[in-house]
């Protein structure tokens, strides 16, 4: 196995990847600004719902943000061109990761996919061909040690096999929630189609049997063809149905990694050298024994990360807990209403705190369906009083309905959310698991 992953084979479907990666990464930071996604979500709000314990990683005063992400896309096109990559790279990958961290009304898995690209191409001889590093040093690489590839189909596969399995519960399985988004869209396009269900059914076992089936189809030279043509049917009606940025370019671009090194070699630079066996000798790779200890450890990681919730109490589908950095993809509607009331634990007096004067209406709609934001309001609640001299406890009367379903209770309403812990690694006792 690592005499077949150290093999030397042609480096240019990495550097096509190279290519294509920062290019979309740079048409996103500049869409962002131009389309007001940094305004929305960073600048308008009086703050943001960090990630649990990132709660200090807050956006850049007046018009910082804007600045910010000009910057990360000069580091974006700088890294597509191979102009100081790994520098430009490791700062794009630092920015990126502080907004990922510092805000997640607005959470999206691709944003966090970018961040684990980003990490493997640090690791990888992106610009030893095709760029300005290479052009500037007068050293250029024609190959690469073949693990590169298969790092990049193996992180695609987490992807796709655990969306996959994520959709095995009732609401997917018997087309509610096909049902639910299709007819949102239906209702503002007129496609009837739509609402049938027949429709509903298809879109619903055919996007378990896409995401199942496509790394193998992938491949398989047989069927490598078939399976482009439906990764752009697929991703094409993604793209248009769902806000989902670039992520379907993402999947498309990744797909050069799938074929052989020497044919995408052929079609993108067909004025590159083949590799010889002189020329493979002279590119030996370094010290093969670290390089397969740090893949094995990232794939275990990434192994364990969307299996961790069945280690936790109760089901993830209400609970949460467990959700994020596990690939559950678009999976569910959920709608919440939540009370919040204050009481000075010294006079047993009502607070009066009017959530629609802190938040944002999406950060509002946020809040009420998920626990940690909840409990994140309860803190930040907790701090503003006791700046002025109260001490208070913060209840929190939430209920929540998954593909219209009837309302349950979340949180137990008895619980002081100021005075609640949170569980980093495990469930939170006051999110009520219904006998589970």
């Amino acid at each position: 196995m690592r005499a077949f992953l150290n093999k030397r084979v042609d480096n240019a479907p990495l550097i096509v990847f190279r290519m294509v990666f920062g290019g979309l990464l740079a048409y996103q930071c500049f869409y962002y600004i131009y389309e007001g996604w940094i305004w929305r979500n960073l600048i308008r709000p009086k703050f943001t719902f960090a990630h649990i314990g990132f709660e200090w990683l807050q956006p850049l005063p007046g018009d910082g943000m804007y600045y910010y992400f000009a910057i990360m896309g000069l580091c974006a096109i700088a890294f597509c061109f191979g102009y100081f990559y790994r520098i430009s790279l490791t700062i794009f990958t630092l920015m990126w990761t502080c907004v990922y961290l510092m805000q997640k009304t607005t959470y999206n898995n691709h944003h966090y996919l970018i961040i684990l690209v980003c990490i493997l191409l640090l690791c990888m001889p992106a610009n030893r061909y095709a760029s300005a590093d290479a052009n500037r040093s007068g050293k250029s690489s024609l190959s690469m040690p073949d693990w590169c590839r298969w790092l990049m189909v193996s992180q695609m596969a987490v992807v796709y096999v655990f969306a996959s399995l994520a959709k095995f519960y009732p609401g997917w399985l018997d087309g509610t929630f096909s049902e639910i988004m299709l007819g949102k869209y239906a209702q503002f396009h007129g496609i009837g189609l739509l609402r049938e269900r027949w429709v509903h059914l298809l879109l619903a076992w055919g996007g378990i049997a896409f995401d199942l089936l496509i790394i193998p189809m992938l491949l398989w030279k047989r069927t490598r063809i078939t399976a482009i043509l439906l990764l752009l049917v697929f991703h094409a009606f993604n793209s248009v149905t769902l806000d989902i940025g670039i992520f379907p370019f993402l999947a498309l671009s990744m797909v050069v990694f799938f074929f052989e090194p020497d044919f995408i070699r052929r079609i993108f630079f067909p004025k590159k050298p083949e590799l010889t066996p002189d020329i493979i000798a002279s590119e030996a790779p370094g010290n093969r024994n670290v390089t397969m200890a740090l893949i094995g450890t990232y794939l275990a990681v990434q192994l364990f990360l969307p299996l961790r919730h069945w280690f936790i109490k109760g089901d993830v589908l209400w609970t949460e807990e467990g959700h994020r950095l596990a690939w559950r993809m678009m999976l569910r509607d959920r709608k919440g209403e939540l009370t919040m009331t204050v009481i000075d634990k010294k006079t047993g007096a009502h607070i009066p705190y009017k959530l629609q004067s802190e938040l944002t209406k999406r950060q509002l709609s946020g809040l009420k369906t998920h626990p940690d934001m909840i409990w994140q309001m309860a803190q930040r609640i907790k701090r503003q009083m006791a700046k002025n001299g109260r001490e208070v406890a913060v209840y929190a009367d939430v209920r929540n309905s998954i593909n219209r379903a009837p309302m349950k209770t979340l949180l137990d309403p008895s619980v002081d959310l100021a005075a609640a812990e949170w569980n980093y690694f495990g469930h939170a006792d006051w999110i009520i698991t219904y006998g589970e």
